[in-house]
């Protein structure tokens, strides 16, 4: 019983800290609007549709009726770089880069709400086959792609509480 109290207690100390959900009120709180009125811009090249595809499968779970009032801008940088080497010079390995600068436009008024950036990382394997490596590169690059999209509906959804809770 004296360990069950402790537990109990977690819920009200983190309260009283001033913790709130992000998505608090669920598809009708604000953060959910928010997010729900945003219209991700074309993205240029094959990591671009990938995060495009990413962004619009998180938004439009929170899709509302009012029409899009944001603009999301992304601007992708990609890159593969190699990194092991064996005595012959060959590579044995390479890290594929993924970064984003996003920013986030009121069409109303053109002002630029949230400019900010969002990247990771991912290590690849190379092998003596060409079509095995790839294939790796392209699956870093979905990871990747996924990843980006989810630190940008992060900060979205940050900047949005934020703006509705002054």
């Amino acid at each position: 019983m004296k360990r069950i109290l402790p537990l109990l207690a977690i819920p009200l100390l983190l309260s009283a800290c001033g913790l709130r959900p992000v998505y608090g009120g669920g598809g009708q709180g604000a953060v959910a609007q928010a997010l729900g009125n945003v219209t991700v811009e074309p993205i240029e090249g094959k990591g671009g549709w990938l995060v495009r595809n990413a962004l619009n499968d998180r938004l439009s779970a929170m899709r509302s009726g009012s029409g899009p009032r944001y603009k999301l801008v992304v601007k992708l940088d990609d890159d593969i770089s190699g990194f092991g080497l064996r005595s012959d010079a060959a590579i044995t390995r390479e890290r594929r880069t993924l970064r984003a600068r996003y920013q986030l436009v009121d069409e109303t008024t053109g002002a630029q709400l949230l400019d900010d950036t969002a990247g990771s990382d991912a290590g690849i394997d190379v092998t003596s086959s060409e079509y095995a490596t790839i294939a790796a590169e392209d699956t870093a690059l979905e990871r990747l792609s996924q990843t980006v999209a989810d630190q940008i509906v992060t900060r979205l959804a940050l900047y949005s509480r934020k703006a509705a809770n002054p």
